[in-house]
């Protein structure tokens, strides 16, 4: 498992490449990358491409499964690194309405009591 406290997609990378035991220009070669960026973003001197099909390539590089939690986390830390919301997440109306109270909730801010009752609804239908 890759350590704790790499929250940038570039830290990820490595330590999947080094979990995996892939030196920086073999990861390349798979992903068809070029080392000098990888080793950039690695060190978090770039940010991560933002086309989903370069990063399914790396993904695929690092031998990651689709659902797996890796994989989430891969695209979950490239979407944070881009400054956006994870488009599966967007993807979803009902979560999309939710995020708002998350935000707050992240803030500090306590939901209101209507919010409260609907999001204890959502875990009792087992939603959300």
């Amino acid at each position: 498992m890759p350590e704790p406290g790499r929250e940038r997609l570039g830290g990820f990378v490595e330590a999947l490449r080094q979990r995996n035991r892939l030196t920086l220009r073999e990861f390349c070669k798979r992903a068809g990358a070029d080392p000098a960026n990888i080793s950039r973003m690695e060190r978090g001197l770039v940010p991560p491409p933002k086309s989903r099909d370069i990063l399914e390539r790396y993904a695929a590089a690092l031998d990651l499964r689709e659902g797996t939690d890796d994989w989430y986390t891969f695209f979950d830390l490239a979407a944070v690194d881009q400054g956006i919301v994870p488009a599966d997440i967007m993807a979803d109306a009902e979560l999309v309405k939710a995020l708002p109270v998350f935000f707050r909730t992240l803030r500090g801010q306590k939901p209101s009591p209507d919010e409260m009752r609907e999001i204890a609804e959502k875990i009792r239908k087992g939603g959300v």
